[in-house]
């Protein structure tokens, strides 16, 4: 059987100053969450990845939100890609590639992910409207980015369907979550590092 750490957790904290970040991390959750960054769009999308990645996840962030919402975003972003990084560890025994297909209504998205230790976002997506309440749509791409740089795995997002920008940005929070859940979990035939260089 793969060999994974008994413990795939991380705990970091982050401070400049635009921001200050707190993350706990469990990989080997149930999905459970608690959640504040002030921003509450980015709240809810970030409950349903958690939920969806069967991740543990305590979040709190505290930014200059009176500029706009785009820092504490970025370093939120920033904060939970390096706890999944460090959480990971040596990636023996885990499945490195994960996908899904996130269906919500109208809205199809594929995401497609790989720990590769290469950071890279591919993200092939139009969204109809640029604000969701108060939140500016195009931090979704800015999060998106900082998220697979700092947790340094390769990222492809890809929009097939959808005229409702909320369900959009929920199918890729949703299918993030997922792919991730399936790229992290262990896979039983692999007794080291998934890549023939022997490390990732």
């Amino acid at each position: 059987m793969g060999k994974i750490s008994l413990q795939r957790v991380a705990g970091l904290k982050r401070r400049t100053g635009e921001t200050e970040i707190r993350v706990h991390l469990n990989l080997d959750g149930t999905g459970n969450y608690q959640i504040r960054t002030g921003i509450g769009f980015l709240d809810h999308m970030l409950c349903l990845f958690t939920r969806h990645a069967c991740f543990d996840l305590e979040l709190n962030a505290r930014g200059d939100l009176e500029v706009d919402d785009h820092h504490t975003v970025e370093d939120t972003a920033i904060c939970l890609g390096r706890a999944l990084k460090e959480a990971l560890g040596n990636k023996e025994g885990i499945n490195r590639y994960g996908h899904a297909l996130l269906p919500m209504d109208e809205a199809l998205v594929l995401v497609a992910v790989d720990l590769s230790g290469r950071g890279f976002l591919a993200y092939e997506v139009s969204l109809p409207s640029p604000r969701v309440g108060n939140f500016d749509t195009e931090l979704v791409e800015e999060f998106l980015r900082a998220l697979a740089l700092n947790g340094e795995f390769t990222l492809h997002v890809r929009l097939l369907a959808g005229r409702n920008t909320h369900h959009i940005i929920e199918a890729i929070f949703k299918g993030l979550g997922r792919a991730l859940k399936s790229a992290m979990a262990p896979d039983p035939r692999t007794p080291g590092v998934p890549s023939t260089k022997g490390s990732l």
